[in-house]
């Protein structure tokens, strides 16, 4: 492989990171991370028909409901990966989780601490990187790990009669979920977006732009 060939192929495995310093957040930034947390906050409480609905399904072995998990911290992923700054995913979350209990849900006000949980799982698979990669790897750990720390809290919360191998079942289908619906979905999701260029002050905007032009 020649030089130029070698150089092109490693940028093209970087991620662009977030304008301006790292931490410093830009006003578009926040209402983003902001209006992604509304958005699926008012998704969850159709997502949460789906979960009542399919229930049956899972009723000679209840931990495999664990399947649905993911979904519900798609807005951390998301916002992690568009806004790409510590926090972002934290903060969509959160606001997701406080959006549902406002519009009815029916876990009210115990699906805040979810989100904090969730948030702060994928929080630390994009620490893992040090917020310096932002694609598969990162969102499906960071979304692994969100099933894992909300597993424990579930538990307690909803389903305390459970044993512990049930609980187990239970931590690694939130985990398998996470990586691949949290995680890869979201991952995709961003990539569409992008295609339609709504994320252009973003970038992953700017990723697919370049990309464009090569």
């Amino acid at each position: 492989m020649s030089t130029t060939v070698r150089t092109r192929a490693q940028q093209g495995q970087q991620s662009t990171r977030a304008t301006g310093p790292l931490m410093r957040w830009r006003t578009v930034d926040l209402i983003t991370a902001v209006m992604i947390g509304v958005a699926f906050g008012v998704a969850f409480i159709g997502w949460g028909q789906v979960y009542n609905l399919t229930g049956p399904l899972f009723a000679a072995l209840p931990p495999l409901s664990g399947v649905l998990g993911g979904f519900w911290w798609l807005p951390a992923v998301v916002a992690a990966l568009v806004i790409r700054r510590p926090g972002a995913a934290l903060l969509a979350e959160i606001v997701a989780a406080s959006v549902e209990p406002l519009l009815g849900g029916q876990w009210g006000l115990t699906t805040l601490g979810s989100g904090v949980l969730q948030g702060l799982g994928v929080e630390l698979g994009f620490l893992i990187f040090a917020y310096g990669v932002f694609g598969v790897a990162p969102a499906m750990i960071g979304g692994a790990l969100a099933g894992l720390l909300e597993t424990p809290y579930e538990w307690l919360l909803y389903y305390r009669e459970w044993a512990i191998g049930y609980a187990g079942v239970y931590a690694v289908t939130m985990i398998i979920s996470g990586a691949l619906v949290g995680g890869l979905l979201a991952v995709g999701l961003v990539r569409a977006l992008a295609a339609t260029g709504v994320l252009a002050p973003f970038p992953p905007g700017r990723e697919h732009a370049e990309a464009r032009t090569r």
